[in-house]
């Protein structure tokens, strides 16, 4: 079964996010928050987009060592330290999302924090995933 999105017309309108995800899918795989990290554990780039990238990036290889893919996202947080960088470049950050996952989008949320982790990171990613 695919995902039924579900976006009432009493919500404003969704762009870049579904409003519900339902699924009847067996197995859900719950992924850690992935920031830019390369393979030696520096943040890679000192932008918004880069970094974005560099997260999605991560995520999604943690989710195909899972099984899975990016079509398999149900839910995806984003964690995002400064929301005017993201704001900004929202219309770079959507080519990312639509060149690495496709052109469905998981239920969202962008949350505004202070700092992460590492203080050089600007995003973090986390995500549930349902695979068949």
């Amino acid at each position: 079964m695919t995902f039924e999105r579900i976006n009432p017309p009493q919500l404003a309108a969704a762009r870049g996010f579904s409003h519900a995800v339902v699924s009847d899918r067996p197995r859900t795989v719950y992924l850690a928050g992935q920031t830019a990290l390369d393979r030696s554990g520096a943040i890679v780039g000192d932008d918004i987009v880069t970094q974005f990238e560099q997260a999605l990036t991560n995520l999604l290889e943690a989710l195909a060592a899972a099984g899975g893919s990016g079509a398999d996202l149900a839910s995806v947080t984003i964690y995002i330290v400064d929301m005017d960088a993201y704001l900004a470049h929202t219309r770079e950050i959507g080519k990312v999302w639509r060149r690495l996952v496709g052109t469905e989008y998981p239920a969202m949320a962008g949350i505004g924090v202070a700092r992460l982790w590492d203080a050089a990171a600007l995003v973090e990613i986390q995500g549930v995933a349902v695979l068949e």
